[in-house]
């Protein structure tokens, strides 16, 4: 089918900017913030197959009748979303299919009309769903990468789509969720156990928004350091999962201050145990435990913040670090 791309998408490469450089990615709290009217969006470089044979990995393509072009899949956010909860709904919207969040690629910035389009991508590996034409999509096709690239109708998506081969030759064996707890009653106004120090109503607003933005990354276990506050911060989450939260002492700052050693020696447990886990800690070990994994990984890190109710998404290959993405917030970027 001939490239005519049509209406505004007919500038997607022209002036477009592509931000999809290293493997720690941020999405900070306000990510239109930097742009004059932007809308934002999110997608993702669908895949199925077996991951430890990239050659063999298909990558879907879709086709949008609107503008007779191909290109990755994406959609615009809705009021009350974050980022990660966009990729999925539009992704399922259109194309039917569920996906697991992977890691994210970066975004690409480009003009339409007197607006700036602000695009985030992940990896989404294919786990269920079915494809139904539509009015937004009506052919997919799975294809090997080199023809996926020779098919899509912009640069901007085969620039996308070449880090996201570059992602799939190093992938996770396992990722870790690495969240703080959410906003708390300030310390110098608790005079009790400080275990005890409860989530304020931001806290509670901001423990309940973690669900949806989490739900995507399909994490499968949900641990919580001692505190009430960090337990309170797991329990929507894992409540939404019909998981237990399981209550480590040696996740928390109390245990990295006084036996680092053991406390290292445990996050390590979790990340050769596989899969896809929540951890939430406390604002001494977080940043901490992220600068000692990235000394002994592959992933050189240099500024590492840990703001309340943020997710670091922690990405390992064979127990050691090889991507970092951090996301500042869970609350609506719109």
């Amino acid at each position: 089918m001939a490239k005519k791309p049509q209406r505004h998408e007919i500038d997607k490469d022209k002036d477009s900017a592509l931000l999809v450089n290293g493997r720690h990615q941020v999405i900070p709290a306000d990510p239109a913030g930097q742009f004059k009217r932007a809308t934002l969006a999110a997608g993702a470089v669908l895949w199925r197959g077996d991951i430890t044979d990239v050659d063999s990995l298909e990558v879907a393509v879709i086709h949008r009748p609107h503008y007779d072009d191909w290109s990755l899949a994406k959609g615009k956010v809705d009021p009350g979303e974050s980022l990660p909860t966009t990729a999925a709904r539009e992704i399922l919207e259109e194309t039917g299919y569920d996906i697991r969040l992977g890691k994210l690629l970066g975004k690409v910035t480009y003009p339409v009309l007197d607006r700036t389009k602000v695009v985030y991508y992940w990896t989404g590996e294919v786990i269920g769903g079915e494809f139904t034409p539509n009015g937004e999509v009506d052919e997919i096709r799975w294809l090997p990468i080199a023809q996926a690239r020779e098919l899509l109708s912009y640069d901007v998506d085969i620039q996308v789509l070449a880090k996201a081969e570059k992602r799939f030759r190093l992938p996770a064996t396992s990722r870790i969720l690495y969240v703080r707890h959410a906003r708390a009653h300030q310390r110098r106004n608790w005079h009790g156990d400080d275990n005890l120090r409860p989530l304020d109503k931001k806290g509670r607003r901001q423990a309940e928004m973690l669900v949806p933005m989490l739900l995507p990354y399909k994490p499968h276990t949900v641990y919580s350091a001692l505190p009430d506050r960090c337990q309170a911060t797991a329990a929507p989450l894992a409540d939404e999962l019909n998981l237990d939260v399981v209550v480590d002492p040696a996740l928390g700052d109390d245990a990295w201050l006084s036996d680092m050693v053991s406390a290292q020696a445990r996050f390590q447990e979790l990340i050769d145990a596989g899969g896809t886990s929540v951890v939430v800690a406390q604002g001494t070990i977080i940043p901490d435990m992220i600068a000692w994994l990235s000394a002994n990984g592959r992933l050189p890190l240099h500024e590492i913040e840990a703001k309340k109710a943020s997710v670091w998404v922690l990405s390992f290959n064979e127990g050691q670090l090889t991507g970092a993405d951090y996301l500042a917030s869970p609350l609506p970027v719109k």
